[in-house]
């Protein structure tokens, strides 16, 4: 084992198109279900993508019912989940100086923004609210959980594209072992199912375009993937210092022991071809873990259902396991992908797989492209050993986050 003190998870919360609840959320991720649909905005009518996944049966936690009309749905998906995380771990009370908040989030708020674009060309300079640049400033959900705990240390905001919420769960664990808190909360929350944002994935050629049968267009490493679909939703974590955790008599779920991060320094949108950059990442989360690849039981991969992003996974996965390296799987196939949240909500599954000793199957995985050597989960859950695991998460702009977890 590595010599950094151990940190541990000791509450969970979670806000996903799969469910608002734990159970309700491993439950959907571990049958592989589906959760895309169509999506009956009247403004997305003659939109090229009409597909989404969306959050569904939220109960707005920590908000009075005016909050919950006027915040962006990033930050209210943010502090239902982070809500969610403190009630889980008992609702800790530190020393509000020894506290940190890290969360992830990769353009804030979207909703809010191209109401307002569209309240100024309708009305001119006086349609446009006032509050619109604190309810879409990224870091308006850090604000506003720190506001609910009357926490007084750090509150991060972390802006790493799809690799964020990973991100900011390394960040959390790293204040914990440099001794710079005692309680973190950390996480990510994203809300973009917006008809300019969609556009833009559109003509960027990144999402899927099979409209007529939403439940099926995710298909992470299948051989007729034609790109991801979008989803919404948040992810946070409770973390402490192990002995911390141990001596005020709470409940853990996993020690999360390696964390890595790092770039690819190659191009906005395309992955190294090599996978050079993630084999590094991963690579580095498992040393930093005081492991080696031969210890992991399974991986979660990023997996986003995109030809390139799924093929330079896999490129780098046989590089960093060889042959008959351990089995992958893909959350994105059920809940879409969560952009800044994802890395958050996908670590979240992991360590459920983690504790239930099985991979829960990579959703609509029908044959595994031929390009592709890699064990994917499908049609299925498999049992595997209770035993270490990785969740990778790989970002627009070459970010990459890579977080291991084991069992306590």
């Amino acid at each position: 084992m590595s010599g950094h003190e151990e940190i541990a998870i000791t509450g969970m919360g979670v806000v996903s198109p799969a469910g608002c609840t734990l159970e309700e959320f491993w439950a959907t991720v571990r049958a592989g279900r589906s959760t895309a649909a169509a999506l009956t905005d009247p403004e997305l009518a003659d939109h090229p993508v009409r597909i989404g996944c969306r959050v569904q049966g939220l109960t707005d936690e920590g908000l009075t019912p005016k909050e919950a009309r006027r915040l962006d749905p990033f930050a209210r998906f943010g502090v239902a989940a982070a809500t969610r995380a403190y009630r889980d771990a008992g609702s800790p009370t530190p020393d509000p100086a020894r506290t940190a908040i890290v969360v992830g989030n990769a353009v804030g708020g979207r909703r809010t923004s191209d109401d307002e674009s569209r309240n100024f060309a309708r009305s001119g300079p006086r349609g446009v609210s006032p509050l619109m640049p604190l309810l879409s400033m990224p870091n308006a959900a850090a604000a506003l959980i720190t506001m609910r705990l009357g926490w007084l240390g750090p509150a991060l905001t972390i802006a790493t594209t799809c690799a964020s919420g990973a991100d900011a769960i390394g960040h959390g664990m790293a204040l914990l072992r440099a001794g710079r808190a005692d309680v973190v909360l950390a996480g990510g929350c994203e809300s973009i199912l917006t008809p300019v944002t969609m556009a833009a994935f559109a003509n960027l050629n990144a999402v899927s375009y099979r409209n007529d049968a939403p439940e099926r267009a995710s298909r992470p490493f299948d051989a007729d993937r034609d790109g991801f679909v979008m989803g919404e939703g948040a992810g946070f974590v409770v973390l402490e210092r192990l002995a911390d955790a141990r001596a005020r008599g709470a409940r853990t779920y996993a020690v999360v022991a390696g964390y890595a991060a790092g770039a690819d320094a190659h191009h906005l949108a395309m992955p190294l071809d090599n996978g050079s950059g993630a084999v590094a990442t991963m690579t580095g989360a498992i040393a930093d873990a005081g492991l080696t690849p031969a210890d992991i039981v399974h991986v979660n991969a990023h997996g986003t259902s995109t030809v390139q992003n799924d093929r330079a996974e896999a490129v780098a996965l046989r590089k960093v396991f060889g042959a008959g390296g351990p089995p992958v799987t893909s959350t994105k196939g059920v809940i879409g992908h969560l952009i800044g949240a994802a890395g958050a909500v996908e670590l979240i599954a992991t360590v459920h797989a983690m504790r239930a000793g099985q991979v829960p199957p990579t959703a609509n995985h029908e044959r595994t492209d031929p390009a592709m050597e890699i064990d994917v989960v499908h049609g299925a859950p498999r049992a595997v050993p209770v035993g270490p695991a990785l969740s990778n998460s790989f970002g627009f702009g070459g970010h990459n986050a890579c977080l291991v977890v084991t069992p306590v």
